[in-house]
């Protein structure tokens, strides 16, 4: 850690003390987090992303043997799941502590909690001292695409948030993979950092994954309308996806594709459109999904197009990214 960093650091310890919002890195995306001691300061976030009351935030801290005082009834798969993920993109959702308000929970008895993987994060975590936690949401309006930069964070925010700590673009790029429990049953609430099949390996048995809004727990990034740009964005199968571009072309709007296959690729070449090639990994894909979508949001066209990515769990989270963040329901690869 540079003596620039751990300064910055402890300037934001000390913001946070005095009940301010920070602005930090993760390796998923950049959080707006506040002292979950402070009423006030939590209901600052609530206020600054103009976020409803009742939609959770996720508890972020340093250490698991911290866990037990967040959480309480902790199942052992759950505890499988912290030490083989943690630090990482893991949401574990599970029954809170007095120590955690219903303001942090959206007034339910659950709570989601995480330990973020980026040096910066957790070095800020730690200064806070033992027993300390963060209440952080992703840093952006409710509802609008999550930022993977500290640039991101203040295009959309700007002075609202009292220090944005900067620490790079973020690795993943996606939110976490929150999971709750029924008994030693893991239930996956949304898709994220860490796939499935991943987590079945760890419990050695199968996961379930079951749509956020079918559940009765409410979590973070579960609306059916969420991540979306401010310029209406369409998924097509790569079949329609031109067929769809002339089509708006004839209308007199001004289409962005993105694309990932090798059909999308044979298409490049058509001088009339504007375009952009995408990874064909869903890895490399998610970590540059949300900074693309921005990138292009930027009032240049009336609509973007993407090409839908492939109907295999390597890309559930993105289906499901993409999924909420379209205007008009989509037909998978």
């Amino acid at each position: 850690m540079t003596p620039e960093i751990s300064s910055q650091i402890a300037t934001a310890v000390t913001l946070l003390r005095a009940g301010k919002t920070i602005a930090f890195p993760t390796e998923t995306v950049y959080g707006l987090g506040a002292d979950i001691s402070i009423s006030s300061a939590i209901n600052r976030v609530f206020e600054i992303k103009e976020r409803p009351s009742n939609h959770p935030l996720i508890v972020h801290f340093s250490q698991i043997s911290q866990l037990e005082h967040w959480a309480q009834e902790i199942p052992n798969a759950a505890w499988q799941l912290a030490e083989h993920f943690w630090p990482g993109p893991l949401t574990l959702i599970l029954p809170r502590t007095h120590h955690v308000s219903l303001d942090v929970t959206g007034g339910q008895s659950m709570v989601g909690l995480r330990i973020p993987n980026h040096p910066i994060a957790l070095a800020l975590l730690n200064a806070m001292g033992p027993e300390k936690a963060l209440a952080a949401p992703s840093a952006n309006r409710f509802g609008r695409i999550s930022p993977t930069t500290a640039a991101h964070v203040f295009d959309e925010l700007g002075h609202t948030v009292d220090m944005i700590l900067d620490g790079g673009s973020c690795k993943i790029g996606l939110e976490s993979t929150i999971v709750s429990f029924k008994g030693e049953t893991a239930i996956v609430l949304r898709p994220g950092g860490i796939p499935l099949t991943k987590l079945a390996e760890v419990l050695n048995e199968e996961v379930i994954f079951s749509e956020g809004e079918k559940s009765n727990i409410r979590v973070s990034g579960s609306l059916n309308s969420h991540y979306a740009p401010l310029t209406p964005l369409e998924v097509w199968p790569a079949t329609s996806l031109w067929k769809r571009s002339v089509e708006l072309k004839t209308q007199g709007f001004h289409p962005m594709l993105l694309g990932w296959s090798t059909i999308f690729m044979s298409r490049e070449k058509n001088k009339d459109f504007s375009y952009f090639s995408m990874p064909s990994e869903p890895t490399a894909y998610g970590s540059q999904l949300y900074a693309t979508l921005r990138r292009f949001d930027n009032g240049q066209y009336d609509r973007l197009l993407l090409e839908a990515p492939p109907n295999n769990p390597a890309w559930l989270a993105i289906v499901d990214r993409l999924q909420r963040a379209s205007c008009v329901p989509f037909i998978k690869a």
